[in-house]
């Protein structure tokens, strides 16, 4: 992700500024720059946020979906690997078939 050309707070900072505007001289210009043109940023950002937001929330529903839809998948993938290991024994090629390791090509267990 690239760095933003602008400060997390930007909108309390954009609020601030318009607020002291508005108290010092709503007519006021800067340049071609006014009050209202702050305003219709405010109201356009606050419409993106609000649309973040809701896809947020949309993507943690899904996200929650997946993820409980893969425990599911994994409980199934484990149940049949072990079925294969009890049916046909662990060192069979049943069973490496279905992704298991057989018991001759494990790895010794570590001397202490």
């Amino acid at each position: 992700m690239t760095s933003k050309n602008y400060p997390t707070d930007v909108v309390e900072q954009a609020r601030a500024v318009l607020e002291a505007w508005k108290n010092i001289d709503p007519d006021l210009q800067v340049g071609d720059l006014t009050p209202v043109a702050i305003e219709a940023n405010l109201d356009q950002i606050g419409e993106i946020y609000a649309r973040l937001d809701s896809l947020e929330s949309l993507l943690t529903n899904l996200r929650n979906e997946r993820d409980a839809s893969g425990e599911a998948l994994w409980d199934k993938i484990k149940r049949v690997r072990s079925g294969m290991k009890g049916i046909f024994g662990d060192g069979s090629s049943q069973y490496e078939m279905v992704g298991g390791t057989r018991m001759s090509e494990r790895k010794p267990p570590a001397r202490l």
